[in-house]
């Protein structure tokens, strides 16, 4: 029969288990974790996330008071990740940091570009389990597509492209952190389509769909290798509720100038860095490259890499 001391019994065996647990675990003996640390962090991609080689972003540039560009302000959501691992990125050098940030990625690239770009990593040595490489790419696919109407099935075969080419750096055992896209159909570049012609942001948003869920299905999924963020979650999210992101509009483009050369000098009227979620009609402010970097390194950090 199990009576109330018998429970207590076992309550007590189980508490200092637990303790005996916690004491080898956190030193007590050999099975504590080490956290991950990569030895180089590598940006691929486009537009979202890939500096120029004078350090530009394809977003907004912060100008300081004697009008001096600083990359390392307002960040992409690559150059935070990087810089948490204590590492500087070669297009935004931090001499305070141990180098190790590599730029594979460039704005404009689109998903074919992406076999270049690790091409040109694997050239440079053999990737190991300490190399973590950092991607978001096919913003200028969806738009490419949904300009040319190409369709939907042209847009899940670029994802499943991607897709193919995560898979490729699993293999060779590196890790990878990779970002869906956002919703194209919450862009400013949507809302002027849609002011046009009714139905074309959706017709975004279901092509962006298609890409996402193609990458998300065909990446190799062993809880090991990759780590997956959700753009499109967040976005979904920042659009639905800005101010909870201290955003006060989240539809319109702050820049007045074309990017690169937008910067803190040339935005809309009553715009700063950190009011838009858009830069311009279709890449993210500051606030939003904070955010996603934010989840990028929770996943990082949290992933067993």
């Amino acid at each position: 029969m199990v009576t109330w001391k018998s429970c207590r019994r076992v309550a007590a065996m189980a508490t200092a288990l637990l303790a005996v647990w916690v004491q080898t675990s956190c030193g007590g003996g050999t099975s504590q974790i080490e956290p991950f640390q990569p030895r180089q962090v590598i940006v691929l991609g486009d537009d979202l996330s890939a500096l120029q080689a004078d350090g530009k972003r394809f977003g907004i540039n912060f100008l300081d008071a004697n009008s001096v560009f600083d990359c390392g302000q307002y960040a992409l959501w690559t150059q935070i990740v990087v810089a948490n691992f204590g590492l500087s990125l070669d297009r935004c050098p931090n001499a305070n940091l141990a180098a190790g940030g590599i730029t594979r990625g460039a704005p404009a690239a689109k998903a074919a570009d992406l076999d270049a770009q690790i091409d040109a990593q694997i050239a440079a040595g053999a990737l190991t389990s300490k190399d973590l490489f950092l991607l978001m790419i096919g913003i200028n696919d969806v738009i490419e597509i949904y300009e040319q109407n190409l369709g939907l099935a042209e847009a899940a075969a670029r994802g499943r492209h991607v897709a193919e080419q995560i898979n490729r750096l699993i293999n060779a055992g590196a890790r990878v952190i990779v970002s869906t896209l956002p919703d194209l159909g919450l862009t400013p570049y949507a809302r002027a389509r849609e002011a046009t012609t009714a139905g074309q942001a959706a017709v975004l948003t279901e092509l962006t769909a298609a890409y996402n869920a193609r990458v998300r299905v065909d990446i190799v999924q062993d809880g090991r290798s990759v780590g997956l963020v959700l753009a499109d979650d967040l976005v979904l999210a920042m659009t639905r509720n800005p101010s909870l992101y201290s955003l006060s509009n989240a539809t319109d483009a702050a820049c007045t100038t074309a990017v690169p050369d937008c910067t803190t000098s040339t935005l809309v009227t009553g715009a700063t860095g950190t009011t838009h979620l858009w830069a311009d009609d279709r890449r993210f402010g500051p606030v939003a490259q904070s955010q996603l970097a934010n989840l990028a390194i929770t996943r990082a950090r949290n992933n067993p890499f």
